[in-house]
């Protein structure tokens, strides 16, 4: 049913004037089916309240609830056409009084989910300039269900869909989705536990926070004590950009974390001297931006200046883990052997501050539509690196936005990286045997012998086959928002 009414949605969206792109379905869809959902969670608080002889506060006043401006019923649970606003009423409802109401939250406690409907609808406008457009979609909201824990779940399954959509149709700056297989390996391996505070300064639409959060509920049996610390002060990140920011917020929320603490953001703006030990996190997961040219003002915020973007989130994550402190961060593959002084200071202090104990090699096509090979890395701060365990991802396909990583093909990887096991992938590097006059990590496999000089012309032509696809869909998507 969701995945139909979301399909549904995005054929309205487009024929609106005001919602031009993926981003703009997305961001439209977000902030509507947030009201429904709000309005699902409102009942289940007070059905609870009162079972407990309790007296339940509503979060929103009678005349701005999902069931009066918008969804009015008739007595057989459908929408009392004669009540419900349309048109050009409907619209200045939300854009005149719905939105001013939502946007004075903000002004509650941080830790709530009330301070952040403030902040959605601080950042976020209603896109749509069609009233009669608007009615349609919340139509088909409204038919959707938050109440169980397998309707939450499909519909959390199918919004990270459409944030794919997004960040595959709004890639810009070296930003693209990060797989959610990915995603799930990385949190597997730094294996978050209770009571860990969790970070990411590059926070996007909160994947890494909303997997670390799926793995730690799973982790044990979770008591009353357990929930609130999970609720309110587990996870953390940071977003710059506005839209990525309430994407993220909206994400954790529907995936049950009511008051994400996101905050809207500059991480890179914060001074590496500045932070505290009372700032510090446990765990870091991330992908931070990789291509991006950061100004010289920014770059005097780091000892090791640099304008690539994800060399800075490098060093601002070792600095802000505890001693003990366990991460997990994607970055380009080059960072092993590029040999400009940034690079070669930067994996030095790496080395020398942190345990590099696992780097996962990945092959090119991992992130859709990105030629860029990656690796991640998995260090500990607090010991010097004595060894290094890496794992090359060899897969006997292609991949791509049609043939995407699974979980699957990582398989081996984390039950070899338990043991830092030898195999036909994967081996051991002791740093005595590092140039310490480069800190070059760029090392072959030694168990894998050296492909023949000719591929296979089938791997070729299925290659090219792949791209073509991927670059006819990127033209047909650049054709749609002319």
């Amino acid at each position: 049913m969701f995945e139909q009414t979301f399909k549904n949605i995005d054929d309205i969206l487009h024929k609106d004037a005001g919602c031009s792109s993926e981003l703009d379905y997305v961001e439209q869809t977000s902030w509507i089916l947030f009201l429904k959902y709000l309005d699902d969670l409102e009942k289940d608080r007070k059905i609870k309240a009162e079972l407990a002889g309790k007296t339940y506060t509503a979060i929103i006043n009678p005349e701005f609830r999902w069931e009066v401006w918008a969804a009015p019923k008739n007595g057989n649970g459908k929408i009392d056409l004669n009540k419900a606003l349309k048109s050009d009423d409907l619209k200045d409802f939300v854009d005149l009084k719905l939105f001013p109401y939502l946007k004075k939250f903000k002004a509650e406690k941080a830790d709530t989910i009330e301070y952040k409907i403030g902040e959605i609808f601080s950042e976020l406008k209603n896109k749509l300039q069609s009233g009669n457009n608007l009615r349609e979609v919340i139509n088909l909201i409204d038919e959707l269900r938050f109440r169980s824990h397998a309707e939450k779940h499909e519909m959390s399954h199918l919004y990270e869909g459409k944030i794919q959509n997004m960040g595959n149709a709004g890639r810009n700056g070296g930003e693209y989705y990060t797989p959610r297989p990915l995603i799930k390996t990385i949190v597997k391996v730094v294996a978050p536990s209770i009571g860990d505070k969790v970070y990411d300064g590059a926070v996007g639409s909160a994947g890494f926070l909303v997997e670390s959060f799926e793995f730690m509920k799973e982790s044990k049996p979770l008591s009353t004590k357990d929930i609130e610390v999970l609720q309110k002060g587990t996870f953390y990140g940071k977003e710059k950009k506005s839209l990525a920011y309430i994407i993220g917020i909206m994400n954790m929320i529907l995936h049950g974390i009511e008051a994400p603490n996101i905050v809207h953001t500059n991480t890179l703006a914060e001074n590496l001297a500045d932070i505290q030990e009372r700032d510090r996190y446990d765990i870091v997961v991330a992908n931070p931006p990789f291509g991006g040219k950061e100004r010289a003002e920014v770059q005097q915020n780091f000892p090791i200046k640099t304008g690539e973007t994800a060399f800075l989130f490098l060093q601002h994550f070792i600095k802000i883990l505890k001693a003990g402190g366990r991460a997990g961060v994607v970055i380009k593959n080059t960072f092993l052997s590029n040999t400009d002084n940034a690079s070669v200071s930067l994996r030095k202090l790496l080395l020398d501050s942190c345990n590099l104990h696992s780097v996962l090699d990945l092959p090119g096509g991992v992130f859709a539509g990105a030629g860029v090979k990656t690796v991640v890395l998995f260090f500990e701060k607090g010991s010097p690196t004595r060894k290094v365990w890496f794992y090359q991802l060899n897969l006997d396909r292609n991949l791509g936005k049609t043939n995407p990583l699974n979980e699957n093909d990582l398989a081996e990887f984390v039950a070899l990286q338990k043991t830092k096991a030898d195999s036909l992938n994967s081996w051991s590097v002791d740093i005595a045997n590092v140039d310490l006059g480069n800190y070059d990590l760029s090392m072959k496999n030694p168990n894998k012998k050296e492909e023949a000089a000719l591929r296979d012309p089938k791997m070729i032509l299925d290659e090219i086959q792949t791209l073509d696809q991927e670059s006819a869909e990127i033209l047909n998507s650049i054709r749609g928002l002319v």
